[in-house]
């Protein structure tokens, strides 16, 4: 099978940063599915593994191991592992895999079965392949970390989601709105970026790049319970404990930086919480499963037109050039939504 990976972290400019090889298929064992990938999404997290962090399996430059990216697909059942019950040879499926195995760069790939969902009926597939990495960071924290089902006291049921046009802002503002029925505030700093965040169905947007405190003041809607930050977090710190509702719950998905400046919450008995999709994968936790469930769910939700895709750009076959591309505009920053891959571009394969 073809797959495009890396064997030495850099910029993206570099001409080695994404290489094409030819792999040997994988089989499928236990929970495993083997996937026929017929389309991609590009995340931060392939962008910092590949600029950064050493190639799985490897730790120095001289082992040169070949490490597979991508964190988001959708593709067919072509093989089951022993062990498959939710799943059969010929569903449709979408998921966003684990940072353990080999990724979603690849004509073939195995994925377990608890963390895969079927793939939205009304959806193509470039546009069903823009949802699962970001639709599960989203649904977990809102339901799973911050459980914005149990009210903050004296809270209106309202959210700050900071960064509304990203990926997870985008789908988070859509999940917070239309499934969890929450006011929802959402933070842009270009007109194309607030028109965005109102599309996905924000009520209020602010510009995060001024003091955001004031601005949510000035709404007059009361101090939000929740606080959802997905980038820049540490930039964003001092703003959010001033605004946020005392025993409120601030969520975040990059960081807080120096650690000691957690201490400021405990003041307003703030809870803080964090997220990362690829937790129950990495430790194989018990409720795997709930991936899964929630991917199941969003999917009935796309379909019954509640939630939408979060797809903005198509940059057709999936290709070392097309790979370099996605990259270098989301290392770029000003990326609204999801930027998405489509097949795989013909030609010769490549002989090692």
């Amino acid at each position: 099978m073809r797959a495009i990976g890396l064997v030495e972290t850099g910029p993206i400019d570099r001409p080695d940063a994404l290489i094409e090889r030819e792999l040997l298929d994988p089989v499928p064992t236990g929970h495993d599915l083997l996937v026929r990938v017929s389309a991609v999404s590009v995340n931060p997290v392939d962008t910092k593994i590949r600029g950064a962090l050493p190639p799985r399996g490897g730790t120095a430059a001289s082992e040169k191991v070949f490490r597979v990216l991508g964190w988001d697909a959708v593709g067919t059942v072509v093989a089951t592992g022993d062990e498959v019950a939710l799943f059969r040879t010929g569903d449709r499926v979408y998921y966003a895999g684990s940072v353990l195995r080999p990724g979603s760069n690849a004509e073939l790939q195995l994925v377990d079965e608890r963390i895969v969902g079927l793939a939205p009926t009304t959806l193509g597939d470039a546009a069903a392949a823009a949802l699962p990495l970001t639709a599960l960071t989203a649904w977990e924290m809102l339901f799973d970390r911050l459980d914005v089902n149990r009210a903050v006291p004296r809270d209106n049921r309202t959210i700050l989601i900071i960064g509304g046009a990203g990926g997870v802002g985008s789908i988070g503002i859509q999940i917070a709105k239309r499934v969890a029925n929450m006011t929802v505030i959402a933070t842009a700093s270009r007109p194309e970026t607030e028109a965005w965040a109102r599309r996905m169905g924000a009520d209020h947007v602010v510009d995060h790049s001024w003091p955001l405190a004031e601005q949510v003041k000035q709404l007059d809607i009361g101090a939000p319970g929740f606080v959802f930050s997905t980038t820049q977090t540490d930039q964003h710190f001092a703003q959010i404990l001033e605004l946020i509702a005392p025993q409120g719950r601030l969520g975040v998905i990059s960081g807080v930086g120096d650690t000691t400046r957690t201490d400021p919450l405990s003041g307003k008995s703030i809870t803080l919480c964090y997220e990362l999709m690829f937790t129950r994968s990495i430790h194989g936790t018990p409720d795997m499963v709930e991936q899964h469930r929630a991917l199941s769910e969003i999917s009935r939700l796309v379909d019954a037109d509640v939630l939408e895709s979060t797809m903005t750009s198509n940059l057709g076959p999936i290709s070392v050039e097309s790979l370099r591309t996605a990259h270098a505009m989301l290392e770029s920053g000003r990326t609204i939504g999801k930027v998405v891959l489509e097949g795989f571009s013909p030609g010769e394969r490549p002989t090692y």
